[in-house]
């Protein structure tokens, strides 16, 4: 799992940050890991998991906003505060899951497009992970 995928942030398709510190769980063990044992994200924090459609909070100790996206990065679920030993509902069109601190979806609603972008460097829109696959 890459610890961060660094001068990346997550926005809003109006350019508005969701989070300035964005890492991806893009292989077998960064997705198996996932926040497993890990402290709480920091509020303007999140993971990426890459491909996703389901995830559990068995073993974790606070509760996370878990936001679905398709492979254009449409917003097509949104769980608030999903609490420990909880299992998500398998969502057959997400292609990947973005996970927050509870709280930090705040104002994300389904049909919204997320985007990837760069810090800095005039804001410039990154390619979404997996798009291709």
């Amino acid at each position: 799992m890459k610890q961060e995928t660094t001068g990346t942030v997550l926005c809003r398709e109006d350019g508005s940050c969701l989070s300035q510190h964005v890492r991806l769980a893009d292989d077998w063990l960064g997705r198996l890991r996932g926040l497993l044992f890990s402290p709480p994200l920091r509020a303007d924090a999140c993971l990426v998991i890459l491909p996703c459609q389901q995830v559990h909070t068995h073993f974790m100790r606070y509760a996370l906003d878990v936001v679905f996206v398709d492979r254009e990065w449409r917003v097509v679920r949104v769980l608030r505060a999903l609490r420990p030993w909880r299992i998500s509902p398998w969502v057959r069109d997400a292609h990947a899951v973005i996970e927050f601190a509870a709280g930090g979806a705040a104002g994300v609603e389904i049909g919204q497009r997320l985007l990837l972008r760069r810090a800095g460097g005039g804001g410039s829109a990154v390619r979404p992970p997996g798009r291709d696959r």
